[in-house]
């Protein structure tokens, strides 16, 4: 199954639902408030949370959250209740406070009609800022503001570490089946950032374009960046791949799960591109 990556599903401008959950930012100011049972609805959500909270704080996550392939925060959401998205569940853990993109658009929030929650919504960020806005709106919503600008600050110097290698090469965000992604999106940022022409800007591509074989031989881009999960063929979508006429485009493969949202991951993802750039 094709998961599209508008992405780069990237995450999150929030905005707080509710009740306003208010940190304290100077002397005299109302003390934080921690909520003590966050559930997410989302895999963006996720990984955020367990960026940002504590991990007696979470109460429930989505069951992709400890999905290796997909969440870059894996390692940390094991042996953490996973929820199956039922109103059921939900109701069960009174949660005080709810994440989501949006929180409230979800089928399970939709079922519990009359149950008022505090609710944090995430929209997709197709820019850096966008995922910086995203870490302090979750930072604040779960009570630890400070680690939200910790975790930018460390992100920014390691960003500005990476350089731009990429010396405006041009690359294609290549998928299963021929999907490439496009311009406007958390993936042609994170080439840009390293010095990478985005082939879709040049064929003129929309966020998400299905592009033949034919097409991308004919394009020569420098670089195919694929997804790791891909590196061997394990369906049709990936056949497609390995096909003998993309033998010869130089490939950078990146796993999905520091791509599929705009995370903290975009740092490892940004490294890993790098990396493979400066090797060839």
């Amino acid at each position: 199954m094709l998961r599209y990556r508008l992405l780069a599903l990237a995450l999150p401008l929030a905005a707080l639902g509710g009740a306003a959950l208010h940190a304290a930012t100077a002397a005299g100011s109302a003390p934080v408030v921690r909520p003590k049972r966050i559930v997410s609805l989302n895999l963006c959500a996720d990984q955020l949370i367990l960026a940002l909270a504590d991990r007696d704080q979470i109460a429930g996550l989505t069951r992709s959250a400890t999905d290796v392939e997909m969440s870059g925060e894996a390692a940390r959401a094991r042996g953490l209740p996973l929820l199956s998205n039922s109103a059921e569940q939900i109701l069960a853990i009174d949660p005080d406070l709810v994440i989501g993109m949006p929180a409230r658009g979800s089928a399970a929030m939709a079922a519990l009609k009359g149950h008022h929650y505090h609710m944090l919504d995430l929209e997709i960020a197709d820019t850096l800022d966008g995922v910086y806005a995203s870490i302090r709106q979750t930072a604040a919503a779960v009570g630890h503001p400070e680690r939200g600008e910790v975790l930018i600050a460390r992100m920014e110097r390691d960003l500005a570490r990476i350089g731009r290698p990429g010396r405006g090469k041009v690359a294609a965000y290549y998928q299963r089946r021929g999907f490439m992604t496009g311009t406007g999106t958390l993936i042609d940022e994170l080439m840009r950032r390293v010095g990478l022409v985005n082939l879709a800007t040049k064929l003129h591509k929309p966020a998400l374009a299905r592009v033949s074989l034919e097409e991308m031989v004919a394009a020569r881009p420098d670089f195919l960046i694929v997804e790791s999960a891909t590196d061997r063929v394990t369906d049709q979508g990936t056949e497609m791949l390995h096909h003998p006429a993309l033998a010869g485009i130089p490939r950078i493969s990146v796993p999905e799960a520091w791509t599929v949202c705009g995370a903290p991951a975009y740092v490892l993802a940004a490294k890993r591109i790098a990396e493979q750039i400066e090797r060839r």
